[in-house]
Parts: structure tokens; sequence; C-alpha cells
């Protein structure tokens, strides 16, 4: 069923994301569902504390998947990766979903856990990073996952920007499906190809030279692209100004044409520390002493001005130090955009730590569990996840 597509083709977006949202095959489509085995590629790396889950928010988006596949009557099993926690383990997500849980890695197949299964009955098997033929995209550990199925279904949008043997490896080998959280999070991401106006984009973060690619092809979209965060710091560099301590990247990445744009706007104030306590200053007055923390006011009403008049508003990454104890700005600006009557799409672990904060989540247009696939669809309009399948 490609309802979503039809929608797509009366808002004017261009070829490329028609091509990509066109092709995507959806969980409706899968025939006789009753009684087939589904592999079931979600993200569930979640924050866990002493074997408590802290962050159920990725889980509760591919709930719907997951309902849908046991009414249908499907055999699912489940596989995903995760990070955090004692010995990074999936169990407590296991205790959280309530269904069975097998280690494959201790045990090759889960033979005997599938053969008693019934439709609509799941399991979740152990964290998939556990085998180093997850992350090298092994061929052999691909077959192995793909053996356990008769169609494999991807609801991992968040993890879909790799290419690991979960995610390129086991669509060469099985029928392959997308979820709806999948399907979501391409509907709605693609609105910044063909957005409203004023279009105002937020980029923050680390990591520059990898956002470079996004920053020049939204130059093209956006009516103004607002850089912070650790982002920022090169802008300053490139200037030629005192960063301090604070952290950027340590490659020539040459934002001279950049810095000319009128578009890209960076902090004239900033909010730094040193021997514990944080004062504003202006860029100008940063010393070698000081660490840039957070973005200051005078770039946070500028942002807001912008804010009160755009349509379309897109936030990617915090604009400070966020687990460092620099939150103001970040939060300033959740609170902002959650009050703009602006379409707005937000994503980035810390952007959306934020929002969790404040407990805005429902106050966006759409809030996308990617961080780094998000960036790098917007890039590209595609992922290696969505690549693979069909070819």
């Amino acid at each position: 069923m490609l309802f979503r597509a039809l929608k797509f083709l009366k808002l004017g977006m261009t070829q490329d994301v028609k091509s990509t949202i066109m092709k995507l095959p959806t969980i409706t489509e899968i025939e006789n569902l009753k009684g087939k085995r589904v592999l079931l590629r979600l993200d569930l790396n979640v924050p866990i504390e002493n074997g408590v889950i802290r962050d159920d928010f990725r889980i509760k988006k591919s709930q719907k998947t997951l309902d849908f596949l046991k009414k249908e009557g499907a055999i699912v099993i489940i596989i995903s990766h995760i990070e955090s926690g004692e010995n990074n383990t999936l169990l407590p997500v296991a205790k959280y979903l309530d269904v069975p849980f097998v280690d494959i890695h201790t045990n090759s197949f889960p033979l005997k856990t599938l053969s008693s299964m019934g439709d609509g009955d799941v399991v979740l098997l152990e964290n998939l990073r556990k085998d180093p033929g997850e992350k090298e995209n092994s061929e052999f550990f691909a077959k192995k996952l793909a053996s356990m199925a008769d169609v494999f279904v991807n609801e991992a949008f968040s993890v879909s920007h790799r290419k690991h043997a979960s995610v390129v490896g086991v669509p060469k080998i099985l029928p392959t499906y997308f979820g709806f959280l999948f399907l979501e999070e391409v509907e709605n991401l693609s609105k910044a190809f063909s957005p409203k106006h004023p279009f105002v984009f937020i980029l923050g973060g680390a990591k520059f030279e990898t956002k470079i690619p996004l920053v020049k092809k939204f130059l093209n979209i956006a009516d103004k692209i607002f850089i912070g965060g650790a982002l920022a710091n090169s802008f300053f560099k490139e200037e030629g100004l005192e960063i301090g301590h604070s952290l950027s990247d340590n490659v020539n990445l040459d934002l001279k044409e950049l810095l000319k744009n009128k578009k890209i706007i960076i902090p004239k104030d900033v909010v730094v520390g040193a021997g514990g306590h944080k004062c504003i200053k202006k860029i100008e007055n940063i010393d070698k002493e000081d660490m840039i923390g957070d973005a200051g006011p005078e770039f946070i009403d500028e942002i807001d001005k912008e804010i009160l008049s755009a349509k379309f508003i897109l936030w990617n990454g915090p604009l400070g130090i966020f687990e460092g104890g620099f939150e103001e700005a970040t939060k300033g600006l959740a609170k902002m955009i959650a009050l703009s009557n602006a379409t707005s799409i937000v994503g980035g672990g810390d952007t959306l730590a934020s929002i969790k904060d404040l407990n805005i989540q429902d106050r966006f247009s759409f809030v996308s569990t990617g961080g780094g696939a998000m960036l790098d669809f917007l890039a590209n309009g595609s992922l290696p996840g969505i690549d693979v399948v069909g070819k």
C-alpha cells in the first residue's frame, strides 16, 4: 500500500525523493502473515541504568509495527543492538516487552525456541553487536540471521545509515519490507526537501566535517541556517578567533565561502566555563583559558526572531555541551520551537533529551528517532538500508 507515496506526489517534491518513497515496500504488503516467520530489525538501543530502562521513546515508536505483526499472526523474531547498561545486554528490554529472550551468541541457532513458537508469538534475540560479523557486514552472519525467517522487516530507521549485516546484509537474502515508523521517518524528513517558507534550519552538536555537505545542500533550500554547538567553534577558528579549550574539529575545513554566505548565522556571544564558573562573553573576547560551553542569549534572540515568522523549522543537535551541564540554550530553543505555529521536525540524541526533560514531545510536528541517520537522509535523500532493497 503506497498511500504515503501518493500523498507526497502532490507536494511538488524532487524526483529523487519521489523515487525513494515510491519504491519502499511496506509492511502491509506482506502476503499471508499468519504463521510466517518475520525477522524484525528494531532499534532498541535505549539507556539502561541498573537494569532499568530510563527512556522508552524508541521502543514505543516501534510498538505499532510489532502490534500489527502479532495481530496478523506472524511469528516475530526481534533483532537489535544496544550499547548501554551492564554487559550491553538486551535482557532488560525483553523483560520490558514481556517476551522470551534468546542469546544466539551462545546458542548458534535458537531452533528449539523457534520451533515451539506459534502464531503471534514474539522472541527477542541478544545484542547483535556481540558478534563482530554485525559491524563487519559478514555474509556468514547475515545468512545466520536470515536462516531464521521467511521475510525481513526493517523498522530501525535510526541505524539504517550503517552498512551492518542486519541492515544491508539480510535484505540481500530475504524479501524485505519497511515498518510504520520507518515510513513515517521518510515521509516527514522528506518534507525538508520541499518546505514551506520561511524555512529555518538549526544545526548543532559536533563533527562538522561530516555535516558540511548537509549545510551546503540546505543553503539552496533554507532561508536561514543557524549553526551552534561545537560546529560554531570551527567557524570561529576559521575567522582566526580564539576558542581556548573549546571542542572543535582538528582538520582544515576551509569554511571561507560558507562564512561569506548571509544565510548562515553563528553566535556573536557564548557562555564560557572556567574554574567552575560560567559567564557570557562576546566571541571576540574569548581567551586561552576559556571553554565555550553554550550559545549566548543574543544568539538565542536571533533565532527567536526568525522562528516567530517561520513556517517550517528543522532542528538537529544541541547548542551547547548538553551532558556537561550547558543546557540552557538548547532547552530555551526547544521551548521556542514548541510554541511556534510552524511545521517543526527535530531529532538527535541530546536534542531529544532536552525535549524529554521538558516533557514537550507532543508539541512538535515530528520527532525523529534518528541522529546520524536523520542527517544522512537529509544530506543524501536515502540511506544504505533503503538503497539495498530491490537490488
